[in-house]
């Protein structure tokens, strides 16, 4: 089992900039990668925005190359998501996600960033 607690969320005007962290704990040494996915307000579905893999590479959604940057500390077990020009389209409820070597997917629970006009 892996538990992972998302942090960093928030509220921030269009142009800003926000840092949000995942911790990842439990049986880590299952995790192939890391990533980042977002359900916005009255969509159903969550949508990929970065993921990161054990070796490192690295892949974006199109409408978040160049202003998001997902990174990893092997040492604190989190990955990170420096996201910068932020805008009112970007406002979402952000989750952190790993994917094993084997069986499902986890996620984390979530934390909400709002971005004003």
């Amino acid at each position: 089992q892996v538990q992972l607690v998302e942090s960093g969320g928030g509220l921030v005007q269009a142009g800003g900039s926000l840092r949000l962290s995942c911790a990842a704990s439990g049986d880590i040494f299952s995790i192939n990668g890391m990533g980042w996915y977002r359900q916005a307000p009255g969509k159903q579905q969550r949508e990929l925005v970065a993921h990161i893999n054990s070796q490192g590479p690295t892949i974006y959604a199109d409408s978040v190359k160049g202003r998001f940057t997902i990174s990893k500390d092997n040492a604190k077990n989190t990955v990170n998501l420096q996201m910068i020009s932020l805008k009112p389209e970007d406002t979402a409820v952000y989750y952190c996600n790993a994917d094993p070597v084997e069986g499902a997917d986890y996620w984390g629970k979530g934390t909400l960033v709002t971005v004003s006009s």
